[in-house]
């Protein structure tokens, strides 16, 4: 069944109403015609089956025939941090952090990204990241469409990241600990309904031996991700999938 977001203010006595894109995709991209049905978001974890009712030159009306609270969000909130990666690869990034259940992602500049933000472009990009975001989460179906940020500095980085309830560093050097290890450590002593999770991971060239040693001077663990090397585009998917098994799967 089709999947769209909307605001609060677009339910008004158990009756919805779809604007702009997403009233043309219902009527011209998906040709669907009243009575049939779709699944409305409302960014609350709320769910809402509808039946079309009105297809009117601006807006789309839909019937509400259920409620419920999605669930298919996870029992935490999950942080991405992400350096810079070159090309296209932070779409891929974002696509797959948003099906693994990421909540948040915001990239950062560390010293050895290859690709630096532009302020006079970086809006621009923040919104067509956050489209990727909003596709991905109606194709894997959450409840809530996560939040990508704009580009911070290596240093406003470390800073939130050390606010979270576990902040972990995916780090292929020493001294580390395997991510489901130090993650059910860290968990156990946290009393808390919804926890929150930071992830960090570097750029193609990974952390210098300075970064490194910063991040863990704010309380920040170092974590391994297994015996091999992956991808950047690959290191933020594999990691929530840890977060996934270790917390939502056992």
């Amino acid at each position: 069944m089709p999947r769209f977001f909307i605001r609060a203010n677009q339910i008004e006595d158990g009756v919805v109403t779809l604007l702009g894109d997403d009233a043309h995709h219902i009527s011209r991209s998906l040709r669907m015609a009243a009575g049939e049905c779709i699944t409305v978001c409302d960014m609350q974890k709320n769910e809402y089956e509808c039946e079309l009712t009105d297809f009117l030159p601006d807006r789309v009306l839909a019937k509400i025939l259920e409620t419920r609270k999605s669930d298919t969000e996870p029992p935490y909130y999950a942080h991405v941090f992400q350096a810079l990666p070159k090309g296209d690869k932070l779409d891929s990034v974002i696509q797959k952090a948003v099906e693994c259940g990421a909540s948040e992602i915001t990239t950062f500049e560390s010293e050895r990204c290859i690709v630096r933000a532009k302020g006079e472009n970086e809006a621009k990009k923040v919104e067509r990241r956050q489209r990727i975001a909003l596709e991905a989460a109606k194709q894997s179906g959450r409840g809530i469409v996560p939040t990508v940020n704009p580009t911070v500095s290596f240093a406003e980085m470390c800073r939130r990241a050390a606010e979270a309830d576990i902040a972990l560093f995916c780090y292929e050097g020493d001294g580390t600990e395997p991510l489901p290890t130090a993650l059910k450590k860290a968990i156990s002593k946290i009393d808390k309904e919804t926890p929150t999770i930071a992830l960090i991971i570097g750029s193609e060239g990974g952390f210098s031996l300075a970064e490194a040693e910063a991040i863990c001077q704010k309380g920040i663990l170092p974590v391994g991700l297994g015996k091999r090397i992956l991808r950047t585009e690959t290191a933020s998917g594999f990691a929530l999938a840890c977060l996934v098994y270790a917390l939502e799967m056992t």
